[in-house]
């Protein structure tokens, strides 16, 4: 199984990488099956994805991000909190993204900041992004402030969000989602005639 972590931290060494290896390091734990994972910077791309944006095509580094996302059978997703919400590097990925790339696939979001105040994001802004682009986010979301490394909480936390992803990447390995039918459509007038004839 293959799971790709994006990670938006911008510092080096940064505590959204540092989350994101744990969840990584977790689910590899938890999962049935072997799990190769790759990385994605998107500090490394952040002036591929300007350019695909002004010019509509990605460059080499980030076509094969995009690739690797879109290749996945799970995904984590890290960004630090700027202004109550991800960083705007984080959402430009997944603006750059195909629109079906994560489509059916299992995502585990996370984020990190300050403060715990700022916990909301994941409910408020990351969820409803991810839901949006229909992907199945796991129940559980991570958020670390800064208090939080090294606290009691954080390691339950990340054991039991990266468990929700890992069976949920062995549930859907190897599976892609599939258009439903398009359902007939029937005239409204004939809709009342036969309410009507029951």
């Amino acid at each position: 199984m293959k799971l790709v972590v994006v990670s938006a931290g911008l510092s080096v060494p940064s505590s959204t990488r540092l989350l994101a290896d744990r969840l990584a390091a977790a689910v590899g734990r938890q999962a049935a099956a072997g799990v190769e994972v790759e990385v994605v910077e998107l500090r490394d791309l952040a002036v591929e994805i300007a350019h695909n944006f002004t010019n509509g095509f990605p460059g080499r580094k980030l076509a094969a991000a995009q690739e690797a996302v879109a290749e996945a059978d799970g995904l984590i997703a890290v960004t630090p909190v700027f202004t109550a919400s991800y960083s705007g590097l984080f959402k430009s990925f997944f603006d750059v993204l195909d629109k079906d790339a994560l489509a059916g696939k299992p995502v585990l979001i996370a984020a990190t900041g300050g403060t715990a105040r700022h916990s909301l994001v994941l409910d408020h802004a990351l969820r409803p992004m991810f839901t949006y682009l229909r992907a199945v986010v796991v129940p559980t979301g991570v958020y670390a402030a800064s208090e939080d490394w090294g606290a009691e909480g954080l390691e339950g936390r990340v054991e039991r969000a990266a468990g929700e992803l890992a069976g949920l990447m062995t549930g859907l390995s190897g599976t892609r989602p599939v258009e439903p039918e398009a359902l007939p459509v029937v005239p409204f007038a004939e809709q009342l005639a036969r309410l009507a004839a029951s």
